[in-house]
C-alpha cells in the first residue's frame, strides 16, 4: 500500500515515515526543497518535490497513494512573519484535505494537537471537553484550531478524515527542534534557572507513531483521539532529566506573572529590535497558565495507543540530542 506523508522532514511525521517503512509500507514524502531531510535518511521512503501550499505538487504526490498522513505543520511559538504559521497550518491543511478528496483516497489522518483541547477546571480535559475563546492564546493555537475545523467540516461532508491530537512528544529525530524538545536541550545545555508552576502531558513520540497507524486502521472518520501518556508537572520532568543526565535540575520556581513579564521584555528586545527569535517564549507562557492535563483513556481504549514509559522517552530524547551534535557546542547537524 502506498501512502504519502506530509511534514515527513518533521519531528512526529519523521517518526511516523520511519515506523512506517519498518511495518512494511511503501512511503512517499512531500519534501520542501532545501529541507533538512535527516528525519529520513537512509531510509526507503520515496521523497517527492513540493509544498502543501503548492496545490500541483500535492495533486502530483497523492497520485496513486491510498492513504495520507498530513503531519506538516508550522510547529513554534515565534515566527518572523507570523502569517506563515496561519497559511502553513490552515490554508495548508485545507489544501491537503481538498487534494486527497479529489485524489478519491481511501482515509486520511490528519495531525493537530492537545492546544485545541478545551480546559476542565479540577477534571483532565478530552475530546468532548468544550474550547473557551480565551484559551486561543497565540498564532500557533489559532491557526491549529482553526486547521482542525477545516478537517472535521470535511469530514462531516464525507471525507475520511481521521483526527490525532498528540499531547507533548519526546524522543529522537526532533531535528528543529520542537518547543517540547527544546526544553529539553536547554535544560542540557544549562538554560533553564527556574521552572514555573504549570504540567502536561508527556508522551513517547514513537508511541506517537504508532497512535497514528492505529487511528488509520481503526479510527472513526470525524472523531478526535488524543495521543498521551503521562500527566506531569514541569517540574517532574526536570527532576526526570536529572535523574538522566547527573545534572541538577533548578531549584528555584519563579512566579508566571514574573516570568511572563521578563518574556515581554525578551521579545521587545529581540523580537522587534533585533529580529530574531526570543529565548523566552511569550506564547508558551501564556499557554502554561493552565496545566495541559488530559484524559488519553478514547485513544488506549478505541485504538490500543501504546503507552511506554516516559523517562525511556526522555532518555531517547537525551540520547539523540547528545549523538547529534547539538550539546557540544554546535546547533545540531547539517
Amino acid at each position: 500500500m502506498l501512502t504519502l506523508v506530509t511534514g515527513a522532514t518533521g519531528f512526529i511525521g519523521g517518526n511516523l515515515a520511519r515506523e512506517l517503512c519498518r511495518r512494511g509500507y511503501q512511503v512517499r514524502a512531500l519534501v520542501r526543497p532545501g529541507s533538512n531531510t535527516l528525519t529520513i535518511q537512509d531510509t526507503p521512503v520515496e521523497t517527492v518535490p513540493g509544498d502543501i501550499l503548492d496545490r500541483e505538487s500535492l495533486t502530483r504526490a497523492m497520485k496513486g497513494c491510498q492513504t495520507v498522513y498530513h503531519c506538516a505543520a508550522a510547529y513554534t511559538y515565534w515566527s518572523r512573519d507570523p502569517s506563515i504559521i496561519h497559511r502553513t497550518n490552515v490554508e495548508g491543511t485545507a489544501n491537503v484535505l481538498e487534494a486527497a478528496r479529489q485524489a478519491d483516497v481511501d482515509r486520511v489522518v490528519y495531525t493537530s494537537t492537545v492546544s485545541t483541547m478545551g480546559r476542565s477546571n479540577g477534571a483532565l480535559a478530552n475530546e468532548d471537553t468544550p474550547l473557551e475563546p480565551e484559551h486561543l492564546v497565540g498564532n500557533y493555537k489559532k491557526s491549529k484550531y482553526q486547521a482542525e475545523q477545516v478537517a472535521l467540516t470535511m469530514a462531516a461532508q464525507g471525507l475520511p478524515v481521521v483526527v490525532v491530537n498528540p499531547t507533548f512528544p519526546v524522543g529522537p529525530w526532533d531535528v528543529k527542534p520542537t518547543p517540547s524538545g527544546r526544553m529539553i536541550l536547554d535544560f542540557l545545555l544549562g538554560r533553564i534557572p527556574a521552572y514555573v508552576a504549570t504540567g502536561m502531558n508527556l508522551v513517547d513520540v514513537e508511541d506517537v507513531a504508532a497512535g497514528h497507524i492505529l487511528a488509520m486502521e481503526k479510527g472513526r472518520p470525524g472523531e478526535r483521539y488524543v495521543l498521551g501518556n503521562k500527566n506531569v508537572t514541569l517540574k517532574e520532568i526536570l527532576d526526570m532529566l536529572q535523574d538522566l543526565t547527573g545534572r541538577s535540575a533548578p531549584r528555584w520556581r519563579t512566579p508566571l506573572w514574573l516570568a511572563i513579564g521578563a518574556a515581554y521584555i525578551d521579545n521587545l528586545v529581540e523580537d522587534k529590535l533585533l529580529h530574531r527569535e526570543p529565548r523566552l517564549p511569550l506564547e508558551g507562557l501564556k499557554v502554561s497558565k493552565t496545566p495541559m492535563y488530559v484524559d488519553c483513556r478514547k485513544s488506549v481504549e478505541e485504538l490500543g495507543q501504546p503507552q511506554s514509559p516516559v523517562e525511556a522517552a526522555l532518555e531517547k530524547s537525551v540520547r539523540w540530542f547528545n549523538d547529534y551534535g547539538y550539546t557540544n557546542g554546535r546547533s545540531g547537524p547539517r
